[in-house]
């Protein structure tokens, strides 16, 4: 990884660069996602098993895209007793934690004569997203986990999962496993953006849902940034990202690792130090160096760090802080002496790891809080998946006679300022 001393004029394009890679969409991606969204709305199931037969696996058909009973009902036995140790620690941890963001309805009668609150309903039913990485061979359990627990949580009657199928149709154990023990009865062998629009739109077979939550690849991403508004839709997700700033007491075989765990991920993906130690900085690179050799996937990571990856050298830890806000990351990893000390400086990050050994992938897989986070810089006003984006508010107004005509007179003038002589009318006509 190269070093920069930052602020520096290289450094700040070098910055640049990594903020405003965002997650740009070509015209021609708009017209291949528009042509599948417009074609699955009009043709529903048929263009369903038309995409998943061309893409994913060429015998599903109409009766084999819906997982069945006896399919879910098996997945148990082709699973070890390590795997479900593991998945039901984290989906309890996960639940445990999504039960603190529950909202409750209330009711204010502070004002004399006015019943003023807000009701907290679920929506009727959620679609999840579950990628198929590596054509299903390897299965993203904690997905499913990070987005069904929270609208179970929530209250959500309807939960629909699709995912991609194996090119033989099925699906992996480990997911059905997973999506038995959140309690999710309906899966479909689908993805891509098909899936989505099956989801926004419906089909004979599979129901239209009210939110859209889950990761995906570019045409999933895009698929679901055109049907917002349809439907609902949890965020609009770019490549995986994570910033650790580290002191002189960071282990740099840790950091190393922690970056390369990002790295990994895709080559757009962004890693980077931000120190305020030479030393360290220096140390973390040789470390990133000696791991990468040994890494599997190290050809993809090597290209995100040489992109998008970086050391910066800073001045202290402020100036670490106020860099981290400015990127905003998706995960921000305070690997120093104190990191409670520094907790409060940071204002823009999807998650906040703090320590030594809290690395990034303990919140991937078994801490509570939620996967599902901001990236490309929008944790500047998004937050991470949780129970909210499952439910919706309605307010509630009651007013007596008295309380009515005590603000008559307010109303009307405000109306008639707007030019809205009905809704004066409406009001002078109860006096």
């Amino acid at each position: 990884m190269k070093i920069y001393r930052y602020p520096s004029k290289i450094a700040e394009r070098k910055v640049s660069a990594i903020i405003n890679r965002g997650l740009s969409f070509s015209k021609k991606d708009y017209q291949i996602v528009n042509r599948i969204l417009d074609d699955v709305r009009h043709h529903g199931d048929e263009a369903v098993i038309k995409y998943a037969r061309r893409f994913d696996a060429p015998p599903m058909t109409l009766n084999s895209l819906k997982v069945s009973a006896k399919e879910l009902n098996a997945a148990s036995k082709k699973v070890d007793r390590s795997f479900v140790r593991a998945l039901n620690r984290a989906a309890s941890q996960i639940e445990s934690f999504h039960r603190q963001q529950v909202r409750q309805s209330w009711i204010d009668i502070q004002r004399p004569g006015t019943l003023l609150g807000q009701m907290v309903n679920p929506v009727d039913a959620a679609g999840v997203y579950v990628p198929g990485a590596r054509g299903g061979e390897t299965p993203l359990v904690s997905t499913v986990l990070m987005t069904a627990i929270p609208a179970r949580i929530a209250g959500v009657e309807n939960i629909v999962m699709v995912t991609p199928s194996t090119k033989t149709g099925g699906i992996n154990p480990h997911l059905l496993v997973a999506a038995k023990k959140v309690g999710i009865k309906n899966i479909y062998k689908i993805g891509s953006a098909w899936a989505i629009a099956a989801l926004a739109y419906g089909t004979e077979t599979i129901r239209r849902v009210d939110v859209i939550a889950g990761p995906g690849n570019i045409y999933v991403t895009l698929a679901k940034k055109i049907v917002a508004g349809t439907v609902g839709v949890d965020m609009i997700a770019g490549p995986s990202e994570v910033l650790v700033i580290a002191d002189d007491s960071a282990r740099p075989e840790f950091a190393a690792a922690d970056l390369l765990a990002q790295a990994e991920h895709d080559v757009l993906s962004s890693a980077i130090l931000v120190t305020d130690s030479g030393k360290i900085a220096r140390e973390v690179a040789a470390a990133v160096d000696k791991q990468l050799a040994t890494l599997p996937r190290r050809d993809i990571a090597r290209e995100s760090l040489k992109r998008f990856g970086a050391v910066l050298v800073v001045e202290d830890l402020a100036a670490a802080t106020a860099l981290a806000n400015r990127i905003a990351p998706e995960h921000l990893e305070l690997q120093i002496d104190d990191p409670f000390e520094y907790m409060g400086q940071i204002r823009n990050a999807g998650a906040v790891f703090l320590g030594h050994y809290t690395p990034e992938p303990v919140g991937d897989y078994m801490a509570g809080p939620n996967h599902v986070l901001p990236t490309a810089g929008t944790a500047r006003f998004a937050s991470a998946l949780s129970v909210d984006h499952f439910v919706k508010t309605s307010s509630i107004i009651h007013y007596s006679r008295t309380a009515f005509k005590r603000e008559a007179a307010d109303v009307i003038r405000l109306a008639e300022t707007e030019g809205l002589d009905a809704h004066a009318s409406s009001i002078k006509v109860r006096l």
